[in-house]
C-alpha cells in the first residue's frame, strides 16, 4: 500500500479524548484506497492495516464507508477531530470529512455507542481474570472511562447531530474510572441513566444513513485511483 494512497489520517484515543497520560500509547487511524485495479482481481486487496509500533489503523475506503455507515463510534472519530491533530488530509480526505452528517442515522448511532457501552461494562463485570490486581485496576479503570465517554458522546451525536471529542473535564472521568475499579458495579447507574435518555431523548438524526453522497464519493475514490491503459491516472 502506496502511502500516497492514504487519503486522510489523524491522531485519536486518549490523545483526543484529552485523556491521555504520560505513558499513553499514541493511537492514529486512518482511511486510504486501494488502487482500482486492485479490486479487479480474483483476490481482493486486504482492507485493513493495523500495526502497533506505531499504533496505527487504516481501513480501505470502501470498508470505511460500511463502518462509519453502521455508526461505529471509532470510525466515526475520523472525520470529527480537531483540525490540530490531523496528520494527513487530502483532498478527497476533505470531501469525505464534510460528508460526516450523512453517515449518521439515529437507530445506527443509539445501538452502536449504547452497544459498545454495555461492552465496556460487560467486561468491567468480568474483570477477576487472574491478573495482578493493579494490572486488572488500570484496564478496569480505562473500560469505565471509555464506558462514560462512549455514553456521553453517543448522546450528543444522537441529540444533536455533533460529536465533540475532548471531554469537557478529564478528572471528572479519572475519578469515574477509579471509583469503577474499586468497585465495578457503581458503573451501572450511569449506564442505565444513558439507555433512559436515549429512550427520551427526541433525535435530530434521520431513521436512515444518506448513502447517495457516500457512494458518489467512493466512485471519485475510485475514478481518481484508476490507471488507464495508456498510464495515466484518472478517469
Amino acid at each position: 500500500m502506496s502511502a500516497t494512497h492514504v487519503l486522510l489520517s489523524g491522531v485519536v484515543g486518549s490523545t483526543a479524548y484529552g485523556l491521555a497520560h504520560a505513558g499513553s500509547d499514541v493511537d492514529r487511524l486512518g482511511v486510504f484506497a486501494a488502487p482500482t485495479e486492485d479490486l479487479h482481481g480474483l483476490h481482493r486487496p486486504k482492507e485493513s492495516h493495523v500495526t502497533t509500533a506505531p499504533d496505527r489503523t487504516l481501513h480501505e475506503a470502501a470498508k470505511w464507508c460500511r463502518l462509519a455507515l453502521a455508526g461505529n463510534p471509532t470510525v466515526l472519530e475520523l472525520v470529527w477531530l480537531p483540525e490540530e491533530l490531523y496528520e494527513v488530509r487530502s483532498e478527497l480526505g476533505d470531501e469525505l470529512v464534510a460528508l460526516r452528517s450523512t453517515l449518521l442515522s439515529a437507530p445506527r448511532v443509539r445501538a452502536a455507542y449504547l452497544g459498545y457501552a454495555a461492552q465496556q461494562f460487560r467486561r468491567l463485570q468480568a474483570r477477576g481474570d487472574g491478573s495482578f490486581p493493579a494490572d486488572a485496576r488500570r484496564r478496569t479503570a480505562k473500560h469505565a472511562r471509555h464506558l462514560k465517554r462512549l455514553c456521553h458522546q453517543g448522546h450528543e451525536l444522537y441529540a444533536t447531530g455533533r460529536l465533540t471529542l475532548r471531554v469537557e473535564d478529564p478528572e471528572e472521568y479519572h475519578r469515574f474510572g477509579e471509583q469503577v475499579a474499586a468497585d465495578p458495579s457503581a458503573a451501572r447507574p450511569l449506564l442505565r441513566h444513558y439507555e433512559d435518555a436515549f429512550a427520551t431523548t427526541r433525535t435530530v438524526l434521520p431513521p436512515q444513513p444518506d448513502e447517495a453522497p457516500v457512494e458518489a464519493w467512493l466512485r471519485r475514490v475510485r475514478a481518481h485511483l484508476y490507471t488507464r491503459p495508456d498510464g495515466r491516472t484518472g478517469a
